[in-house]
């Protein structure tokens, strides 16, 4: 079994007098796909804005372990949660900078990196340094990346004008471009026909078993949660309701009473026939 990479600890998200996460724990493993499940509103997106420092959770601990140094995500803002820690995020409304070509996307994902070569100066613009060095290897991974999600050949294209799927797979491969240690997903096969679900499915196992990375995703197609994950936690009403693997939950009838609002004879006797 992988090492945990990511640990929450009775996180409790409340906005005034509405309780939005009330006390949830659970453990996200190094090189698996945890998936995050429940109906609308129950609290799948605070969890993840919590641990990305969008949000100062109200009571919790959220302890990433690297391996070589462990990061309290609570005490974090957001852009040190990305810096620092290495967690990379895709949004459930894509956040692409339509007006730059698909390159361009991901050259600008390596900021920071392409900022120290340079000095964080002009000395860049002429070339001084490590900046060339630097700026190469930057086109050589958005490159790589290009190909794993099939848009070379739309490399110079603006990133707008591209079709939705494609739009998805780009901002994956953004994300990509910061080398995280852990990929947070939002919904990402929202709108997605069934073949680029399945598309996406070979995308993020590619990820997890090529590059050797934890993801945790947001999603409610259950075709791309069923078929990829390794663990599985569902959320009702900003509880934990389930905790286990995707065989595990699918037949737990605190699942099936969630998601089909049966009561509890027949949720137990739906998980039986399971």
């Amino acid at each position: 079994m992988n090492r945990p990479l990511l640990t929450v600890e009775h996180l409790t998200m409340r906005f005034g007098g509405l309780t939005a996460i009330d006390d949830v724990s659970f453990t996200a493993r190094d090189r698996e796909i945890t998936a995050i499940i429940g109906p609308n509103g129950a609290g799948k997106t605070t969890v993840f804005n919590c641990m990305t420092g969008f949000y100062k959770p109200t009571v919790g601990r959220l302890t990433l372990d690297r391996g070589d140094r462990k990061f309290l995500l609570e005490r974090l803002d957001d852009y040190q949660v990305a810096q620092r820690a290495h967690v990379g995020r895709t949004f459930q409304n894509i956040r692409l900078f339509p007006g730059m070509s698909v390159l361009e996307n991901l050259i600008v994902a390596q900021h920071n990196r392409l900022m120290h070569a340079s000095g964080f100066t002009v000395l860049g613009l002429f070339g001084f340094g490590g900046y060339v060095a630097a700026e190469r290897a930057a086109i050589d991974k958005a490159r790589y990346w290009l190909d794993r999600v099939n848009l070379t050949e739309r490399a110079d294209v603006n990133a707008g004008a591209l079709p939705y799927g494609a739009q998805r797979r780009l901002e994956i491969a953004r994300a990509m471009c910061t080398d995280p240690v852990l990929l947070c997903l939002d919904e990402p096969a929202a709108g997605l026909n069934p073949r680029e679900s399945h598309e996406l499915n070979e995308l993020l196992r590619f990820v997890r078993d090529e590059h050797k990375i934890g993801l945790l995703l947001i999603e409610h197609d259950m075709s791309v949660v069923m078929g990829i994950s390794d663990h599985i936690i569902v959320l009702d009403y900003g509880r934990k309701i389930s905790d286990g693997s995707p065989a595990e939950v699918r037949s737990d009838p605190a699942v099936i009473r969630a998601y089909l609002g049966e009561d509890e004879d027949e949720a137990k006797s739906a998980g039986d026939r399971a």
